[in-house]
C-alpha cells in the first residue's frame, strides 16, 4: 500500500512524498526544493530511495541534486531528457515498467508541455503522477511540444479507469 504526502511548495508547486507503508521505502516526485522535503523526511522518520521527475523544468528538478547528495538516492526520469534531469540515473521510456519495493508503476509519454514529459502511473492503486500535463482546470502551457501533442497525451489520461486519481504538479 502506497500513502501519499503533498508538500506545497513556492507560489503554486506540489511535491509529492510516495511511502510503502510495509518496506517504507519512500519517493519523492518532482522536488522543486530540497528543504520542505527534507523537513518532511526528517519529521517522519524516513529517508529518500527515489526521486521521479516528470520533466526537466527546475521547478520540478530543482531539489533532485541536493536530495541525491544527501541520501544517496536514485533519480528517474525519461530516456528523452537525459540531458536535461540533473544527476538522473534511471532513464525510463513510454509504456516501459518500474519497480519501487513492491510498486510497480508503468510510464505514459506526455510530450506537449515539453517533448520528454512523462507521468508515473501505479497501475494496482490507480494513482497518476502527471507532473504539467493536466491540472484540475487545464493542461500546463505548451513551450516545447505541439497541441497534437497535447491533446494526444490528455486523451491517454482520459483513457485511465475513472477511479484513477490524478496528482498535478500545480494548481493555478
Amino acid at each position: 500500500m502506497l500513502n501519499i504526502s503533498q508538500i506545497p511548495v513556492l507560489e503554486d508547486n506540489y511535491i509529492y512524498i510516495i511511502t510503502e507503508s510495509t518496506s517504507r521505502i519512500t519517493a519523492c516526485v518532482d522536488p522543486s526544493v530540497c528543504d520542505e522535503v527534507v523537513n518532511f523526511l526528517d519529521n517522519n522518520g524516513l529517508k529518500l530511495d527515489f526521486i521521479l521527475n516528470t520533466h526537466h523544468h527546475s521547478d520540478h528538478v530543482g531539489g533532485n541534486l541536493e536530495l541525491k547528495d544527501k541520501y544517496g538516492c536514485k533519480i528517474i526520469g525519461s530516456l528523452m531528457d537525459k540531458s536535461r534531469i540533473p544527476g538522473i540515473d534511471i532513464k525510463l521510456k513510454d509504456n516501459e515498467n518500474y519497480k519501487i519495493g513492491d510498486s510497480l508503476f508503468k510510464v505514459i509519454d506526455t510530450p506537449g508541455h515539453t517533448i520528454g514529459h512523462i507521468c508515473f502511473y501505479f497501475m494496482d492503486q490507480n494513482f497518476l503522477f502527471c507532473g504539467d500535463t493536466i491540472f484540475s482546470l487545464g493542461c500546463g502551457r505548451l513551450f516545447e511540444g505541439s497541441y497534437e501533442q497535447m491533446t494526444e497525451s490528455i486523451l491517454k489520461i482520459r483513457s485511465l479507469p475513472d477511479c484513477t486519481k490524478i496528482f498535478c504538479g500545480h494548481e493555478y
